[in-house]
């Protein structure tokens, strides 16, 4: 069994390659990924993408937040023959919209499941990586993964996770993540 762990950031913000329909423009800055066959992150730059997917390809199940709506369609360009689509996934935004009935952040569930926040937000990732502060996006790349498994891991010890309403209630929603 390896559980792959994943996120990416990417190098342009929606407004500059003409908005959320052009998610495959926005470019590949830095992928982490984090395996519990290695026991480790693994951290991916432009350069390196085809090692990626293929680390992806051989996943048993690769977890994420908004992988269907954001990273896979990030990566398409670089590997156009990938049905990421059909890769075994498990993406917590998509499993949690069905059943809240609504879209939540991963700093939502975070603070509330693990008393942890996001370190920095994907605008910040990008001017990070212009000012070719190439550890800074890393490092938050590789802290959003290690969020994104301590949540899944909660849910899948406890069937729950708790989030934050928008009037600052904390909530329980129950999980199957096997």
């Amino acid at each position: 069994m390896n559980l792959v762990f994943f996120d990416l950031e990417s190098q342009y913000l929606f407004d500059e390659v003409g908005g959320r329909g052009n998610i495959e423009k926005l470019k590949v800055a830095c992928g982490v990924s984090y395996s519990t066959a290695k026991n480790d992150f693994t951290i991916y730059w432009e350069q390196d993408i085809p090692a990626l997917i293929g680390e992806l390809k051989s996943a048993t199940k690769i977890i994420g937040f908004n992988l269907i709506g954001f990273d896979y369609r990030v990566l398409q360009p670089y590997s156009p023959e990938t049905r990421f689509a059909s890769l075994p996934t498990l993406d917590l935004l998509l499993d949690l919209q069905k059943i809240l009935g609504f879209r939540i952040s991963l700093d939502t569930i975070a603070s509330a499941t693990l008393g942890a926040a996001k370190t920095a937000d994907g605008i910040q990732s990008v001017q990070w990586f212009r000012n070719g502060e190439l550890d800074k996006v890393a490092e938050y790349c590789k802290a959003d993964v290690d969020i994104t498994r301590r949540v899944y891991e909660f849910g899948r010890d406890n069937g729950h996770i708790f989030y934050k309403s928008k009037l600052g209630s904390k909530l329980k929603v129950e999980v199957k993540w096997k």
